[in-house]
């Protein structure tokens, strides 16, 4: 589903810093050589996250879910100098791909690509995180919550995309969609606790942000 009239998203994209030739090649490649490429942050997204980033200025970051590296990417432009982003995928498949455009970036010493479960690395990774990104499976959004806002510092971000799933959050949910009903859930988990404050932005598949108090 598509929240934006499309001629309104271009007109947003035309009047938003472009993407770094690095960040439009991995775009184009993804969508040239990968499964499901909607799976990208994309160019506005991207941007968003950049912008927090550098708001945020952060010094640890944790991604959970790299898919091909563009997010990552993109909140990289924000760390402090000795920074780094702590990125994690469970797909090996993508890997090669994935560290290819990470090795020519500027950021590339800054970015730490974990290949595994990140159920299990989360807790081998002894860090107290400035931002946190969740974009990977939608049934355990509030298990990697519950891992992370402990380490999360007073004020730090922790940010999930696909919260409005195609806007499957507005429908009833058939018993066997697993992924609707956990991000239903977890939407509804985060919007009650008293640990941090939260925004559903309606932006792309809908990014919650949640700040820790």
């Amino acid at each position: 589903m598509d929240f934006l009239d499309p001629k309104i998203e271009q007109y947003t994209l035309q009047n938003c810093e472009p993407e770094s030739e690095l960040l439009y090649e991995l775009n184009r490649q993804t969508h040239l050589q990968i499964l499901q490429p909607r799976m990208l942050s994309g160019h506005l997204q991207g941007r968003i996250l950049s912008s927090y980033s550098k708001a945020l200025i952060p010094n640890n970051v944790l991604e959970i879910g790299t898919y091909t590296g563009y997010s990552a990417l993109c909140m990289a432009e924000g760390l402090k100098k000795d920074g780094i982003i702590h990125t994690i995928d469970i797909n090996e498949e993508l890997t090669s791909f994935t560290q290819s455009f990470l090795n020519k970036s500027k950021f590339n010493n800054q970015i730490k690509l974990h290949v595994g479960n990140a159920l299990d690395i989360i807790p081998t990774l002894k860090l107290e995180w400035d931002l946190v990104f969740i974009d990977a499976d939608k049934e355990n959004y509030s298990n990697y919550f519950d891992l992370v806002i402990d380490r999360v510092r007073s004020g730090g971000w922790i940010i999930a995309d696909n919260v409005l799933w195609s806007g499957k959050v507005l429908k009833p949910t058939d018993r066997n969609d697993h992924k609707t009903a956990a991000l239903k859930a977890f939407n509804q988990k985060v919007h009650q606790d008293p640990r941090v404050t939260n925004l559903l932005l309606p932006v792309r598949d809908g990014m919650m942000i949640l700040i820790k108090k």
